[in-house]
């Protein structure tokens, strides 16, 4: 039976790099897989996916307006696909995330989103939100803050070292933006700033 999987965290956890070894896994296998990547996030190319270690393929891009489900029909009819994955899935919108669970549930296709759970201001992004509301299965993948404790939100910062308190909710970076920390860390982070 298909399933739509959340796999979430903060930043640095090593959620891309999960993707690309699950889509290995079933290539090795002679299997086919579909990947999905918001347009905007080009970090490492345009439609491409990048982990920190040194992993990247090639994935589809798609835009706030496109159908998700049309997409992989579409793609399954050219020929079969076994598994989709979604990267940096809080930049979908929550329709992308119902198109998602027609996947599953039309087409019996398993479904595996790897994204974070909330912004820099604590905050659930849309898309997560309804990730987390009708999901199959959730995932947490775990990193660390500074102090060894789990990391479970994020600072976005101005490349200064200051906080940033206020700004749009989804600004594509990485390390040059984000810091992931527990939350006590976090909220005296927020504090300061």
């Amino acid at each position: 039976m298909a399933k739509l999987y959340f796999h979430y965290s903060t930043m640095n956890a090593g959620k891309s790099t999960m993707l690309l070894q699950a889509s290995y896994n079933y290539h090795e296998r002679g299997m086919r897989t579909v990947i999905l990547i918001a347009a905007f996030d080009d970090r490492a190319g345009r439609g491409m996916i990048s982990s920190r270690i040194g992993l990247s393929a090639e994935a589809i891009p798609f835009e706030a307006g496109d159908d998700l489900f049309a997409v992989v029909e579409r793609l399954h009819a050219e020929a079969p696909v076994d598994c989709v994955f979604v990267d940096e899935a809080h930049f979908m919108t929550p329709e992308h995330v119902w198109q998602l669970a027609h996947i599953v549930d039309r087409m019996n296709l398993p479904v595996m989103t790897y994204g974070l759970r909330t912004d820099f201001r604590g905050k659930l992004f849309p898309a997560s939100q309804e990730l987390l509301a009708i999901a199959d299965e959730l995932r947490e993948v775990r990193t660390i803050c500074h102090c060894g404790r789990k990391a479970t939100m994020v600072v976005r910062h101005d490349g200064e070292g200051r906080v940033l308190h206020e700004g749009a909710q989804i600004d594509v970076g990485g390390n040059e933006k984000y810091v992931s920390l527990c939350r006590r860390h976090w909220e005296e982070a927020m504090a300061e700033g």
